[in-house]
């Protein structure tokens, strides 16, 4: 099973209808499975896209 790295959360905020009725809504995190060093983790796109930077350096 692939561990989560990442330290980030979702977001939370209302979905408003056009009668402006507010339900709660979660956007979750865009993780990703990649495998680092012969381990399988789940990265957030962002960071992923930040160890592949610092990989080409």
């Amino acid at each position: 099973m692939a561990r989560k790295v990442t330290a980030k959360k979702p977001l939370f905020g209302n979905a408003r209808s056009h009668a402006l009725n507010a339900t709660r809504k979660k956007q979750g995190v865009n993780l990703q499975k990649v495998t680092i060093n012969g381990k399988s983790v789940r990265v957030s796109a962002r960071e992923l896209r930040s160890l592949k930077k610092m990989a080409n350096n």
